[in-house]
């Protein structure tokens, strides 16, 4: 019989993918979370929509956000004023934006997590781009190809439409790519942006005001491959296995599509019931060949979604409130980034470790999991392991 110690040990052979270095990076542009429902309807003219005004601080307050970074200003809707008339046509003008932020924004975090990793951007073999918006030809792959001056040979790849389980996906893909092609050496690139679901309230439209109270922009680039070279390289997670899933029966609780007036995007209610009813079995599935079963012994690293996904999963798991301590951290900072979100929530987890001197890049813990949660249903869960601080 196999013993769980031989299990763990070859579940960490030599080519498991690792994450090498991360950086973050967001829009100047901030707005406190308590006081943006008087931005928001100041910016659209819509002021005298007193009743849905006060439905939004209401929701705004339950976010247990504190402050959001977009790139949505009042001057840019003063220059765009058909983005905040409810249903205007106005995608041309969204996507002309995007075609520019997104890879401005891209560059910025991708810029810092080349400079940590500290080798040649000439050893980056692969780049993976993933984006909820900006779908256009060459994509913004291409763009970071540019703008950093990569090798023009680098092996692509250019994710749209993932959303919020975007940042497992994309850690998922590099995951395979390290592995399975020798010295490897993957740049990840993250970048959401609101302008281009940025939408006028209206008494009837609750989906605007849901989006409008949690969703910000950001972006996160990491870098991946697989056998550190030692000295040179600094691991910082493990990537040890990964196990995607889709929610049965589920297809409209999370969903958006682009229309002539921009991205629209659904979240229903039922979605922190679906989550926390299905979660404990992924980690069943995923942490059985590794004998662990006790949730509060691994680190924790998952997409906030909102604060009745993580108080419901944590009360469903029986969590210890540290566990989820970085994802809270990261919505009230910052608010929800889509896909971007839980890479901001790995480098929290990282930094913090560092900071109070514990062992672990996981918060002093051996192992940990990262989830992400989007359309679909879709549950993305990657078992991660994490690195002894020298």
């Amino acid at each position: 019989m196999v013993s769980v110690d031989e299990v763990r040990k070859a579940q960490r052979a030599e080519g498991t993918a690792t994450i090498m270095a991360i950086g973050t990076t967001n829009p100047p542009n901030v707005y406190d979370q308590s006081s943006y429902p008087d931005t928001y309807f100041r910016m659209t003219n819509t002021e005298h929509l007193t009743e849905v005004k006060y439905k939004m601080q209401r929701m705004c307050d339950k976010t247990m956000i504190k402050k959001r970074h977009t790139y949505t200003t009042e001057e840019v809707m003063k220059e765009n004023p058909n983005i905040k008339s409810y249903k205007a046509p106005s995608l041309d003008t969204r996507q002309d934006m995007a075609a520019t932020l997104i890879p401005k924004l891209g560059k910025e975090a991708a810029t810092k997590a080349i400079e940590e990793w500290g080798q040649p951007k000439s050893k980056i073999t692969h780049l993976i781009c993933c984006s909820t918006m900006g779908p256009f030809m060459p994509g913004y792959d291409y763009q970071i190809v540019q703008l950093l001056g990569l090798d023009l040979s680098i092996n692509r790849v250019m994710l749209y439409q993932q959303g919020c389980n975007g940042g497992g996906t994309i850690l998922r893909i590099a995951k395979d790519l390290a592995e399975n092609n020798k010295g490897a050496r993957v740049l990840i690139v993250c970048t959401e942006i609101t302008l281009v679901g940025f939408h006028c309230p209206t008494e009837t439209d609750v989906d605007v005001l849901v989006s409008h109270s949690l969703f910000a922009d950001g972006s996160a680039a990491l870098i991946v491959g697989a056998d550190p070279i030692l000295g040179v390289e600094k691991p910082i997670f493990e990537l040890v296995s990964t196990a995607p899933t889709l929610v049965p029966n589920s297809p409209g609780a999370i969903c958006g599509s682009i229309r002539e007036h921009g991205l629209t995007i659904h979240i229903g209610k039922e979605v922190p019931d679906l989550i926390s009813n299905h979660i404990e079995k992924r980690l069943i599935e995923v942490f059985h060949p590794l004998g662990i079963t006790d949730w509060n012994s691994i680190f924790w690293a998952a997409h906030p979604g909102g604060p009745a996904i993580l108080d419901q999963v944590e009360a469903k798991l029986g969590l210890k409130p540290e566990k989820l301590r970085a994802t809270r951290h990261v919505l009230a900072e910052y608010g929800n980034m889509s896909s971007v979100t839980v890479l901001f929530v790995l480098d929290e987890v990282r930094k913090k470790s560092t900071e109070d001197g514990l062992k672990t890049t996981g918060d002093g813990l051996e192992w940990g999991v990262l989830f992400g949660f989007g359309p679909g249903l879709t549950i993305e869960t990657l078992v991660l392991h994490s690195v002894n601080v020298a």
